[in-house]
């Protein structure tokens, strides 16, 4: 599953485009100056100068009209666009699209946002031409960004000010070697403009009937999950992947579920690396014949938002005939209630900061 067709999911799944009196509009425009952080030696040489550009925002303002806006303190959602000069010829430039949420602390005045989307690199690696970036191996990237800014709004007529810290990331979750992806901590300053002069009154309906009760039973999960990725080794080959998951949550309130469950993972890039090893490495002691398919059993979390999702999961291998990245695994995604039963899922798998797929899944809850 290409990066693009998975991420245009996050797209129409965070947000609709609907106008109604529920709801006020407001844009926002900021630049932004600062590093590439260090996190892997391998990407030392790709630091140079400090990254800058600009993020371009559409924010759509809830006020309570239905009760999960309510619980999650009036949060605003929309569409960014960011512009981002990386500084160094060998990265080029990013431009990327992403989908978000705007939640807000301390009586509205500190704003945290959380986006996800896609990306475009100007100059991905090419082993003849552009053999120095090792970050991006492919054109199309995934993208997050999280934001943290102060705000006042309407401090001259629809104007005002935001300030904060931002962070970018860009990867293509081992759809395509190299794959050492990017993260820039950067500063930021813009500047908001509200669409509309009035707004509504915040609703609170659910502080007016008390702390509300949530009783559900135990559901079961089963969940088909697949993507194509690609090994460390550059020009490898990218091949598809298949994971059948199983697990049962407990809903504890409103918000929140645990799981508990397992999943069997059958990775073709695999099969490729046994291979490559045991005729390149005899040392490593791979004899060719190992088994490509693997175990693991996870136990994890489900953060309910409107009809949207965000799962994690901590997994450990109790199958592990080749060893590839170590034991542990995580899971971080959305999923995305069709309905009371169906969903579909979009999700990364990494062992620790390393990647190895995002993962593209259609799932029933009974």
């Amino acid at each position: 599953m290409r990066p693009f067709l998975t991420y245009a999911f996050i797209l129409i799944s965070i947000f609709g485009f609907s106008q109604d009196k529920e709801h006020t509009s407001y844009f926002d425009v900021n630049y932004f100056k600062g590093n590439i952080a260090l996190h892997n030696n391998d990407i030392l040489h790709l630091i140079k100068g400090h990254p800058e550009g600009t993020i371009l925002s559409w924010n759509k303002k809830t006020y309570g009209f239905n009760d999960w806006e309510q619980r999650y303190n009036y949060p605003d959602f929309g569409a960014s666009f960011i512009y981002q000069n990386l500084k160094n010829d060998v990265l080029g430039n990013n431009y990327s699209v992403y989908g978000h949420y705007n939640f807000y602390f301390l009586k509205r005045n500190l704003m945290m946002r959380i986006g996800q989307g896609l990306a475009l690199t100007t100059n991905p690696y090419d082993k003849e031409t552009n053999y120095r970036n090792n970050a991006f191996g492919s054109k199309l990237l995934s993208s997050t960004y999280v934001m943290l800014n102060y705000k006042k709004e309407k401090i001259v007529d629809n104007f005002g000010l935001q300030v904060g810290l931002s962070l970018i990331h860009y990867s293509n979750a081992n759809a395509k070697a190299p794959n050492t992806s990017i993260n820039s901590m950067t500063f930021n300053l813009g500047v908001t403009y509200n669409l509309d002069d009035e707004e509504p009154e915040y609703i609170t309906t659910l502080s007016e009937k008390g702390k509300e009760k949530f009783i559900e039973p135990l559901k079961y999960n089963l969940v088909f999950r697949t993507g194509i990725n690609e090994s460390d080794v550059v020009g490898s080959g990218q091949f598809p992947f298949y994971i059948m998951s199983a697990y049962v949550d407990k809903r504890i309130n409103v918000k929140s579920a645990f799981q508990v469950g397992t999943d069997v993972f059958f990775s073709n890039f695999l099969k490729e690396l046994i291979y490559y090893q045991s005729v390149a490495y005899p040392e490593l002691n791979v004899s060719g014949n190992e088994d490509y398919k693997r175990v693991g059993v996870f136990a994890g979390h489900e953060l309910f938002v409107n009809r949207t999702s965000l799962v994690t999961q901590l997994g450990y291998y109790v199958y592990y005939p080749f060893d590839f990245e170590g034991r542990t695994y995580f899971r971080v995604g959305l999923k995305r209630y069709i309905n009371d039963k169906w969903f579909g899922a979009l999700t990364l798998k990494s062992h620790g900061a390393k990647a190895e797929a995002v993962e593209f899944g259609v799932g029933l809850r009974l």
